[in-house]
Parts: C-alpha cells; structure tokens; sequence
C-alpha cells in the first residue's frame, strides 16, 4: 500500500486536473478519497495512502514525476507457444515502486519477452521517470533491441518498433541483459500468474 507523503492540497488539484473525482473522507481524520479504476486514494494530514489492487492508477498522478528508476521484465511461456505470462517490477532507491504480473494467453516465450518489456516501460513511462536502466534475462530480445541482432519474425519486429517508441519517452536509458537470478522477481511475476491462471 504505497504512502505519499506530499501537501494534500496540491495532491488533490493534482488529481482534478487529471480528470479523477474527489470526494469528501469517510471520517474526521481524512481529507478526501479519490478513485479511479481499481485504486482509491485516502489523504490525511500530510499523506496521501492509496490502497486496492492497481495503485499504480493513481500513484503515477501523485508522485513527483523524474528520477531515476531500474525496470526489471521477464516474459515465459509454458509450451513454445503456450500459456504465456509477463512480469515487471521498478525499482528506485527507496525499493520497489511498482510491480505486476499477469497472463496474455497464448504466446511464445519471445513475445512474451517483449510484452513484458512494453508494458514495463508503459509504466515507468506513465511514472513520469526521466531516466530508466532496463535489465530482462533474454539475451535475444536485448540484443534485437540495442541493434546487435537482427529481427526477421515480422511481429518480434513490429515489438521491437513500440520498444523503440516507448524509450523515446525518456531523456535518458539503458538496456541490459542480466541473469535470471538478477532477474529474480519479475521472473517470480511470470510464475505466479501462470500458476494461478
């Protein structure tokens, strides 16, 4: 449950501006509740708390946008192709900022790499960083998107061009291969939505 602390005042124009409707709190102690998809905003004193199963569809409007910030992405297939999953996680020097994982049906393993890549920069990027450092396991889907292999799948391709797109979004970026066991959580991401699908 990820806890803002921030001018409540400022948070709530914030939100307005946005488009996200405020409500008055539920008791004495709260300011203001705020909703949008599945996140509900709460804001005390000199705090904003939001809680439900997508924070991150109010945190990104609340929190400072720039910085810097590591994403971590892995993507995998039970059958090549198969029941295919993805998972992403960022990470700031104050620990993990945000975090999913989620099934995308049938795909191969290297679809899912670049699922998995996409949808981690289209939240780094709605995070609003300036500078991010890309780390995934898949040597191939680093190597296509840095230029050292070619890409001949015509969809991979097609990936590769929105990878390219979505990195345009910041001011600065790396991109890396790394092993699994770096990779650790978003490889656990990808496992824990493939065993409960």
């Amino acid at each position: 449950m990820p806890v803002i602390e921030c001018d409540v005042e400022t948070a709530r124009a914030r939100l307005e501006e946005e488009g996200v409707s405020v409500d008055s709190g539920n008791t004495d102690h709260e300011r203001w509740r705020a909703s949008r998809g599945s996140a509900t905003a709460v804001a005390y004193d000199d705090k904003v708390v939001i809680q439900g199963s997508n924070p991150q569809d109010l945190e990104a409007l609340l929190r400072e946008s720039g910085g810097r910030a590591h994403v971590y992405f892995d993507g995998g297939s039970r059958g090549n192709p198969g029941p295919a999953a993805i998972g992403w996680v960022i990470v700031t020097g104050d620990g993990i900022v945000a975090e999913d994982g989620e099934t995308i049906g049938t795909a191969t393993n290297n679809q899912a790499e670049y699922e998995a890549l996409i949808a981690g920069l289209e939240a780094a990027r709605d995070y609003g960083y300036d500078e991010i450092h890309v780390r995934g396991d898949s040597e191939l889907i680093v190597k296509q998107v840095r230029g050292e292999y070619d890409t001949n799948n015509p969809e991979l391709r097609e990936k590769r061009v929105t990878v390219h797109e979505l990195l345009t979004a910041f001011d600065e970026w790396t991109l890396e291969y790394v092993p699994r066991e770096v990779n650790e959580r978003a490889d656990g991401l990808v496992n824990e939505a493939l065993d409960e699908a």
